[in-house]
């Protein structure tokens, strides 16, 4: 993308996530993404297919960060989150979530969060593939690899779950120890 069009992104991303400061994603209409982003509904539509595919970018756009934050890379590119990386990619994104970035919280919590964990746990099975080797429980044999990679991003998802129930009253760091010990 060019620079113009990164802008626009960006302006977009940043309507969105000030609309989701005020009311939940369901109730966000794209003619209030467009008039906050200041941008035509032609050029939200060059950008993103539907509200719900604006939802799916953003929750994409945590992963790449976390991805490039992992390998190295993040210099590279530039994303709506930012952060200093600690070593767990699951920390990193628990960390996330407590700071509330980008209003992740009003998603995971708010009536669209079955939508928004659907889109998180698609990504976060890309970032468990890309972690099996490191982990410490080993896969066991008979189980297919697709199967444990399911089962940890749902444990994971359920963990974040749980967490918000509980107002996230525990640190990030004690989440990701509690969600290792499970795995």
């Amino acid at each position: 993308m060019d620079r113009r069009q990164i802008k626009t992104r960006d302006a977009i991303f940043q309507a969105l996530i000030a609309l989701l400061s005020e009311k939940s994603f369901h109730r966000i209409t794209v003619g209030e993404i467009i008039d906050l982003a200041n941008v035509g509904r032609a050029t939200f539509y060059a950008h993103f297919e539907t509200k719900d595919f604006l939802l799916k970018e953003l929750c994409e756009e945590l992963f790449a960060h976390v991805f490039e934050a992992e390998t190295g890379s993040a210099a590279a590119h530039s994303h709506i989150f930012d952060c200093e990386a600690p070593d767990s990619v699951f920390l990193h994104l628990l960390q996330h979530l407590r700071k509330n970035d980008n209003h992740i919280l009003e998603l995971l919590s708010g009536q669209s969060n079955e939508l928004f964990l659907l889109y998180f746990k698609e990504n976060l099975k890309e970032l468990v593939k890309g972690q099996l080797s490191g982990m410490k429980m080993e896969k066991p044999a008979a189980l297919p690899e697709d199967f444990w990679v399911n089962h940890i991003s749902s444990v994971f998802v359920e963990t974040v779950r749980w967490w918000i129930d509980h107002n996230l009253d525990e640190s990030p760091e004690e989440i990701n120890e509690y969600f290792l010990q499970v795995i």
